[in-house]
């Protein structure tokens, strides 16, 4: 069964902001609820009501290979949520491309439209892997998005080797752990048309780089980009951002104490499977009891992916075309879309 993004990471310095620390700034950064917002704020009901008419066209066995671990997602939840959102997602895929093909005709030139890319954003353990898996595969179903491929940030990240070097492990996840300029140059390419571009292909089993491996996209109608930081602005005003090679982005948003919640349910998910693996890098975990493991995860998310989330994550909220904000056990409850 898939998993999300990096399972855990190395300890990060301690006596960072905590769970109050995350509210605090969740609230502050949150989009405002009247008539200056810049988004759309559409509850759970009046947003499944979209779904009117749409065919569901996955089965049961295909949601549950889809959906990573601690994951609640169900038929229901694919059709209410997701379904509307792919569609929305192939409307605006669609009409970018018509945008493309009048602006070639009224310059008189060829029609050169390159690929829809799509961003997908949000904490350790929220579950934007499921759901960027699972747009892929709806996204396919609509005819005019009939090809639509994946890529995880993951393999973007700095091999082990170099992050040791550069002294990061404790840091990996963190925006600098990544190697934002070969994100940036991969995505240029994307939006370029090349044919073909390769993204570095990341292994959870190894929690490394595979070297010689590699993902290939060869021109599809959509490219989703799943990651942390995919939606930091650049370092500095002289530097591309990798948002700004997105036409459309998400944020997969949550309270951060059933963040944490989650995070410690897949880990104790992961050790009675992965980590059971010989080959896994994080097999010394697999003979921990439940208890010890809970502290083990709790230590990695209190130090390391609850500061990433405050400093790094949450702050880019804004920068989204969608939010999804999901509630205690995983559910969507409230879509916030972006005004045109």
């Amino acid at each position: 069964m898939p998993t999300d993004e990096t399972a855990v990471t190395a300890f990060a310095e301690p006596n960072r902001p905590g769970a109050a620390g995350a509210r605090a700034l969740a609230a502050a950064s949150a989009p405002r609820d009247d008539a200056t917002s810049p988004y759309r704020q559409i509850d759970r009901s009046e947003w499944a009501r979209l779904a009117s008419g749409l065919d569901q066209p996955l089965s049961e066995a295909e949601v549950v290979q889809l959906r990573g671990l601690g994951d609640r997602l169900d038929l229901t939840e694919v059709r209410e949520v997701y379904l509307p959102l792919s569609r929305l997602l192939s409307l605006y895929a669609t009409a970018t491309k018509r945008l493309g093909a009048d602006t070639a005709r009224f310059l008189r030139e060829p029609d050169t439209t390159t690929p829809f890319v799509v961003g997908v954003a949000g904490s350790v353990a929220v579950g934007k892997s499921t759901i960027a898996r699972l747009l892929r595969e709806l996204m396919s179903r609509w005819p005019g998005t009939p090809r639509v491929e994946l890529v995880t940030t993951d393999g973007f990240l700095f091999p082990n080797a170099e992050l040791e070097r550069r002294g990061l492990m404790d840091r990996k996840g963190f925006p600098e752990s990544y190697d934002r300029r070969a994100l940036v140059r991969f995505l240029s390419e994307v939006k370029a048309g090349a044919p073909e571009v390769r993204a570095p292909f990341y292994s959870h089993m190894r929690y490394d780089i595979v070297p010689d491996a590699s993902v290939v996209v060869r021109r599809p109608d959509v490219v989703i980009v799943e990651g942390l930081n995919v939606l930091q602005p650049p370092p500095s005003p002289h530097e591309v951002a990798v948002s700004d090679l997105f036409d459309f982005s998400i944020y997969v948003d949550a309270d951060a104490e059933h963040i944490a919640q989650w995070f410690v349910e897949r880990f104790l998910a992961l050790k009675a499977g992965a980590f059971a693996n010989p080959s896994s890098f994080f097999n010394r975990f697999a003979h921990l009891d439940d208890e010890a493991a809970v502290r083990t995860a709790m230590g990695y998310w209190t130090e390391t992916n609850m500061p990433n989330l405050i400093e790094n994550v949450l702050p880019t909220r804004h920068r989204a075309t969608l939010v999804l904000q999901k509630g205690e056990r995983h559910g969507v409850e409230r879509v916030l879309l972006r005004k045109l």
